[in-house]
């Protein structure tokens, strides 16, 4: 049963995740590089801090060269028996790869798809992992400290062998991609209506209770316009943190069909352009087969 384990990255999630994990009654020694907010000095440091056998460390850096590194280094300093947990975005074909790496040397391996944002520490956190049966089992306390209260199974899920939860959080996350785009061209078309629609933001709080459209991302979309009725604050730039693309590609690979997603992927892209190369193809197009007008360039 763990009841002190180690947590490296201590932003906005991961924060949060060590208050939760106290708030329950496990002891966390947290690592990050801002030593404001770090309760030791290195990583080793922190392995060090943990009780043994069966050491647990969590990690929640940023995907890629940063959770290579972290993970790489824990491969040095840990032993036998413990567990590294994955708790970032990572892509599933890397979780095999370093559970590969760190089973040579008997280190366990689970990666954790961790969804909850900033709202986690009062709310918890939807968790979808993957890993081998024993060590997912040793891990419960965690799970169900993290997860939001009620039945486990509506918010915690062992998905699979090792690379499971980070694909189920994967396709998660290109759901959310659909979801929001449709709410978002839903406040447009609202708004383009306003001689009809004289409350934009009103009509799209009624719907959050009672109705089938009913989410919390429409309730975070109302949360957004009762801060900022016409949106002005922000720029229409939406970047995108890599989840939407690995969807999409596995979508091609087992040819699946996800034009929602898709479609919801290729507009973040649109978002960025100041001016759009294909819109004016279809433009010089149309003039050129029909005559049809166009605008000159500002």
């Amino acid at each position: 049963m763990v009841t002190h384990m180690g947590l490296v990255g201590l932003g906005k999630m991961g924060n949060n995740m060590r208050e939760r994990l106290r708030r329950a009654g496990i002891e966390v020694t947290g690592y990050d590089p801002r030593p404001e907010v770090s309760d030791v000095a290195s990583l080793a440091d922190l392995v060090a801090a943990l009780p043994s056998p069966r050491r647990v460390v969590w990690v929640m850096v940023p995907a890629g060269e940063p959770t290579r590194g972290v993970v790489d280094e824990l491969g040095t300093l840990m032993d036998a028996g413990d567990i590294v947990v994955e708790g970032g975005n990572s892509h599933y074909p890397e979780d095999q790869a370093r559970a590969a790496e760190l089973g040579e040397r008997g280190i366990g391996y689970v990666d954790v798809g961790v969804s909850g944002g900033i709202w986690g520490l009062e709310n918890g956190y939807g968790l979808m992992c993957g890993g081998p049966d024993d060590q997912v089992e040793h891990l419960m306390p965690v799970f169900d400290a993290l997860r939001p209260e009620g039945p486990r199974e509506e918010g915690f899920v062992h998905a699979g062998k090792v690379g499971a939860g980070h694909f189920a959080k994967m396709v998660h996350n290109g759901i959310e991609y659909g979801l929001m785009q449709a709410y978002a061209e839903g406040y447009e078309l609202l708004s383009a209506k306003e001689d009809v629609v004289t409350d934009v933001h009103g009509t799209m709080k009624a719907w959050t209770r009672g109705t089938v459209v009913r989410s919390w991302l429409l309730d975070l979309m109302v949360k957004a316009l009762e801060d900022d009725p016409d949106l002005r604050a922000i720029d229409d730039w939406v970047d995108d943190s890599g989840e939407g693309r690995w969807t999409v590609d596995e979508a091609i690979d087992n040819a699946v069909p996800l034009p929602v997603i898709s479609a919801a992927l290729f507009a973040r892209f649109a978002s960025r352009q100041t001016e759009s190369p294909a819109m004016k193809a279809v433009a010089a197009l149309r003039q050129q087969f029909g005559g049809h007008a166009v605008k000159p360039a500002e």
